[in-house]
């Protein structure tokens, strides 16, 4: 029973250690939890509600219902490879998250991924 204790205090520490930026964190950079880098958002943006999809719809018509609600930004790859993922739920969000920046360099490259 002591030893089960022990072991959750391990366990505890380890995640601790991960939480305050030790060698166990994933992550050299706050950079590397972006797919795009140095994001600028505009003084006044606010973050729009979207219809979130979640993998079972069509996914054409997903990215132009965005694309219409983003109307205004649609100059700006960045922000609308950014933002995204607030339009995005269950197995569509682990998909985003899961993406290699190096594969994303366009809005098109988001596109043509997301579709696939």
């Amino acid at each position: 029973m002591l030893w089960q204790k022990w072991e959750k205090l391990d366990h505890l520490e380890k995640w601790l250690k991960a939480i305050e930026g030790g060698e166990d964190y994933a992550f050299a950079s706050l950079e590397e939890l972006f797919l795009v880098p140095n994001i600028i958002t505009p003084p006044k943006f606010k973050v729009l509600d979207f219809d979130k999809y979640k993998g079972s719809t069509c996914p054409k018509n997903h990215l132009r219902m965005y694309c219409w609600k983003m109307g205004a930004y649609t100059k700006d790859e960045k922000l609308l490879i950014h933002f995204s993922q607030e339009s995005l739920t269950r197995v569509a969000i682990t998909w985003y998250t899961n993406l290699e920046p190096s594969r994303v360099h366009s809005w098109k490259d988001l596109m043509v991924a997301f579709i696939r």
